[in-house]
């Protein structure tokens, strides 16, 4: 009876007619940036021969996650206000934690492909990753700012849901991860440490002192008046939004468009699919802005950002999944329900209801936070084991015979290069 529901639950998650497509997987990616292939590939393609050949590529996804979860406690124990100031190596600590973040996302398929163990379970655990860290990453620059609790606070912590989502989306429908000239896993996660680094070094209050006395009158070029007295915290939420107008969404929305234009498709039935994300976003800021919310005022945006983290893990990973497994698109997840319920729960007076107190609404934020770690990780957990059976592959851990048979190429290499240095023909050693 037991294995009867266990099967029930995993076909709930994924089908076994969907998991034959894991079969001709094969992942495609484009990456334009001049600094990820000039100044970054080189010191990742140099950092991944230091990892040990037993270490599964998952299991360097997770390392570098646990640098993010390492600094959010430090956030909470030293500067749970989000304001600060902190002290200095708190910034630093965070700049360090996200650089290494970056470096372990960036290496795990190129550790997958050192130990021959590729595969679309790959994929989805490192952009599952990605996504839960959009929140908790994007809360240490929030700090890192003293921005705090405040409505750009929020912003800050939350914006870069949307350019994950629509890079998530622009993939199920090209099946190829596109990364323009600048692009947020590189650039932009470059200029979230040095945020961090440069308050660790000067404070945080540089991001509201006049942007003129930072720089200088003479390296404006005349536009010290157009400038003002305006800091870089004036102009932040600007600078968030027009890259995210300007220079994601619509490179996003041209390659969907143009694939399904290839493959003979409508265009227009795509769009639809951006009502997730939408309820997901308005309802975020309809519960945080109400005027009658307690949360911000009382402080809970780290814990509503963890919640976030996992119902917008959610919601891509079942992006992800439908990707490789060739499945319509997933339009909705049970996570979403108590959002909605949340920002209902936080305009009851627009209603003619009275509003509820500040320990309500926490009581409220606790147990969606609960209620979204058990689902989750059960769907986590299920999806998980399902593509390890099927493909007869473990997640965290590489396999003894695997080890040794890479342990075994990775010595005929060291031997044919010997070989090759005392100028044996074909790296042969010489007789």
């Amino acid at each position: 009876m037991a294995s009867g529901n266990s099967k029930k639950a995993v076909a709930e998650c994924i089908s076994d007619d969907a998991l034959t497509h894991l079969r001709s997987y094969k992942y495609s990616s484009v990456d334009k940036s001049p600094v990820s292939y000039y100044i970054l590939r080189p010191y990742w393609n140099a950092f991944v021969e230091l990892l040990p050949l037993w270490l599964a590529p998952n299991m360097v996804t997770l390392i570098g996650f646990f640098f993010i979860l390492a600094n959010i406690a430090l956030l909470v124990i030293f500067m749970p206000d989000l304001v600060g100031p902190g002290p200095s190596w708190l910034y630093l600590s965070f700049a360090f934690g996200l650089f290494m973040y970056q470096t372990m996302d960036n290496i795990d398929g190129k550790q997958a492909r050192r130990t021959g163990t590729s595969s679309g379970l790959g994929e989805l655990f490192d952009h599952g990753i990605d996504s839960l860290n959009c929140t908790l990453g994007s809360l240490l620059e929030t700090a890192a700012m003293a921005l705090g609790t405040s409505k750009s606070g929020v912003f800050t912590a939350l914006c870069p849901c949307l350019p994950m989502f629509f890079s998530t989306w622009e993939t199920y429908h090209t099946h190829t991860l596109y990364l323009g000239y600048v692009n947020g896993p590189t650039e932009g996660i470059l200029i979230a440490c040095s945020v961090m680094a440069i308050s660790g070094i000067y404070g945080p209050g540089i991001w509201t002192e006049p942007i003129v006395n930072i720089v200088g009158k003479n390296y404006l070029f005349g536009y010290d008046e157009l400038v003002g007295d305006h800091s870089i915290r004036d102009i932040w939420i600007l600078m968030i939004v027009g890259s995210l107008l300007f220079g994601h969404m619509p490179f996003c929305v041209l390659n969907v468009v143009k694939a399904r234009r290839k493959n003979k498709l409508p265009v227009l039935p795509v769009f639809l699919e951006w009502i997730p994300m939408a309820v997901y976003t308005l309802s975020i800021g309809a519960w945080l802005y109400s005027p009658y919310s307690t949360l911000m005022r009382e402080n809970h945006l780290v814990l509503f950002c963890l919640t976030m983290s996992f119902v917008f893990g959610r919601m891509t990973t079942k992006m992800i999944l439908a990707h490789l497994t060739r499945q319509p698109f997933p339009y909705w997840t049970v996570m979403l329900g108590p959002l909605v319920g949340g920002a209902v729960l936080g305009n009851l007076p627009w209603f003619g209801l009275a509003p509820v107190s500040a320990k309500v609404e926490h009581y409220y934020l606790w147990a969606y936070f609960a209620f979204a770690c058990v689902v989750y990780f059960r769907w986590a957990y299920l999806v998980t084991t399902s593509i390890c059976s099927f493909l007869g592959i473990n997640c965290l851990t590489i396999p003894r015979e695997k080890q040794l048979e890479n342990k075994r190429k990775q010595q005929e290499e060291k031997l044919l290069a010997r070989g090759g240095a005392n100028g044996a023909p074909n790296g042969k050693k010489s007789q």
